[in-house]
C-alpha cells in the first residue's frame, strides 16, 4: 500500500507557502544583510519544491505550482501587519512561525509507513532541508529578538 499523493501535494503547497514566506519577510526586512539571508533562504525553499514536484511528476501527478489556501490568507494576513511593523525582528519572527509549521507537517508526514522507499527518501532529504532552514529561523530569531 502506499501513502495518498494527496499528502505528498499538501506538502509541495506548503512548501511553496515557505518560500514566499521566505520573500515576503526579504521585502520586509530593513537590513540588507538579513535581506539576502531571507532571498538565499527562499531561492534553496524553491529548489526544494522543485525536487518535491519532481516526485510527484514520478508518480505520474501534475507539479504543484500554487501554495495553499491558508498559506494565501496568512501571506494576506502578515502582509497587513507589515505594513505596521517593517523590521527585521517582524520579518524574522514571521520565518521562524512558518518554519515551525512545516517542520512539524514533514514530521507528521514521515510517520505515514505507507510510502514507496522513493518517496520516502525524497521526503527524508526534504526533512533535513526544511530542518536546516527552522535551524536557521531559531539563529535569527536569537540574533533579532
Amino acid at each position: 500500500m502506499t501513502a495518498d499523493t494527496s499528502q505528498l501535494k499538501s506538502l509541495v503547497k506548503t512548501t511553496i507557502d515557505s518560500a514566499e514566506g521566505y520573500r515576503q519577510a526579504a521585502d520586509n526586512a530593513e537590513s540588507n544583510a538579513l535581506k539576502q539571508v531571507l532571498n538565499d533562504a527562499a531561492a534553496k525553499r524553491r529548489q526544494l519544491v522543485d525536487m518535491l514536484n519532481g516526485e510527484l511528476q514520478r508518480l505520474g501527478e501534475d507539479r504543484q505550482e500554487d501554495g495553499s489556501v491558508a498559506g494565501s490568507i496568512h501571506h494576506t494576513w502578515v502582509s497587513i501587519t507589515s505594513a505596521f511593523a517593517d523590521n527585521d525582528e517582524a520579518a524574522v519572527d514571521r520565518v521562524e512561525e512558518g518554519e515551525d509549521y512545516l517542520k512539524g507537517q514533514f514530521e507528521d508526514a514521515l510517520k505515514d509507513q505507507g510510502w514507496q522507499p522513493e518517496t520516502r527518501n525524497v521526503l527524508q532529504r526534504a526533512y533535513g532541508e526544511v530542518s536546516e532552514g527552522e535551524r536557521l529561523a531559531d539563529r535569527l530569531k536569537q540574533a533579532y529578538d
